[in-house]
């Protein structure tokens, strides 16, 4: 059985974010590394919200335990409100940055990259181990 572990998206992207840091200090200089590593984080807890987010979206489906109340007003609006208001946190966040001069916009990209490329890393991954697993 194939499983796309979410715990391994979240260590890749880590994995993917020191070495996008440590490559651009090397290769370019400190302020591109740390804008890179500024979007890395941005997106990364973006991702782990989103995940906690859904998670407790989802829960709200479930029916009741034996002796329990139904839940009642956590559902789509809260969720979509939440969305929102992150979404909102993230571009005042990098306004600000971008604003002060303390961060390059393409090393910002870069680093909101990082949870996009392990999402695809690991699918490629995933997709490689069941192709080459497959008999027939």
């Amino acid at each position: 059985m194939l499983d796309i572990s979410l715990k391994q998206v979240q260590i890749m992207s880590l994995a993917f974010l020191v070495l996008l840091t440590g490559g651009s200090w090397m290769v370019m200089s400190w302020l591109f590394a740390q804008s890179v590593l500024i979007g890395g984080v941005i997106a990364i807890a973006s991702f782990f919200s989103g995940h906690r987010d859904i998670a407790s979206f989802l829960k709200t489906f479930e029916p009741p335990k034996e002796g329990e109340e139904p839940k009642k007003g956590s559902g789509k609006s809260v969720y979509i409100v939440k969305f929102w208001l992150r979404l909102a946190l993230i571009a005042v966040i990098l306004l600000l940055f971008i604003r002060s001069g303390r961060a390059d916009v393409i090393g910002l990209l870069l680093g909101l990259s990082t949870v996009v490329i392990a999402i695809i890393l690991t699918t490629i991954s995933v997709a490689g181990r069941y192709f080459l697993s497959r008999k027939g």
